[in-house]
């Protein structure tokens, strides 16, 4: 039997063990997350929710909530006094994308140079987009996409000259547009409802349990996973040379 048989059979044997679960209780490969979710009673006010399971420490946690986050060194009230509902809601979201286990399906790879991996179309449920972009209304910003454009100085982020301070409704006239721009597509606003078992829910009662992880276990696919098994991502990639 040829060298490359054997290497063929050895990579149909990979397959298997690539069944989705690889994206089931992992954490992003990406700064500040841990490598792994476990428990961390100390987390701080808006990702208590993830205590028991978490992919953040309880440090990074406190720094979600400073005015100037450590985390990425941004400021939710760069155009003035967010209204303290509005402020909220983007807390919990910043939790939910740090400490989240449940976000697998969703983890894609980016330019290394930045960071390994990012969430891309996570399904919010329909509520808690049309209760983030309710609670918005009256509050101001002056960019419809935060990861980027902003105008440097001091090492801080600030508005750029040519865009004006405005409320949130002119740049997210929808709750879908500002579930799916705020972070160029980190979020996907599902038209499913909280507790269908199709929806993501970026916040949740921790007395009710996590009910993101059935959600996790509902999305999660032998497709989703090729991105996380090298066997498979090379097997594809070998055929050419097999034939």
């Amino acid at each position: 039997m040829g060298w490359w048989w054997r290497l063929l059979l050895g990579l149909w044997a990979v397959p298997p063990t690539c069944t989705g679960h690889e994206l089931l209780n992992v954490c992003m490969n990406a700064k500040p997350h841990k490598p792994e979710p476990g428990p961390e009673a100390e987390l701080y006010e808006e990702c208590i929710p993830w205590k028991d399971n978490a992919c953040c420490t309880a440090s990074t946690s406190w720094e979600a909530h400073l005015d100037v986050s450590l985390l990425y060194n941004f400021s939710l009230v760069h155009c003035g006094l967010m209204m303290p509902d509005c402020q909220r809601h983007f807390l919990q979201a910043i939790c939910f994308y740090q400490c989240s286990p449940n976000l697998g399906p969703w983890i894609q790879q980016v330019d290394p140079r930045w960071q390994a991996e990012r969430v891309l179309d996570a399904p919010l449920c329909l509520e808690d987009c049309e209760r983030w972009w309710a609670d918005c209304r009256t509050s101001h910003t002056c960019k419809s996409n935060w990861l980027g454009g902003w105008a440097w100085s001091r090492g801080k982020p600030r508005c750029p000259e040519w865009e004006p301070c405005r409320p949130f409704p002119h740049h997210f006239p929808t709750p879908a547009d500002l579930c799916e721009r705020i972070w160029s597509g980190s979020f996907r606003a599902s038209p499913e409802r909280r507790g269908s078992g199709q929806c993501l829910q970026k916040w949740f009662e921790p007395a009710r349990g996590n009910p993101n992880a059935e959600v996790a276990r509902r999305f999660a696919s032998p497709a989703r996973s090729w991105a996380r098994c090298p066997g498979l991502l090379a097997f594809p990639l070998l055929l050419p040379l097999l034939s």
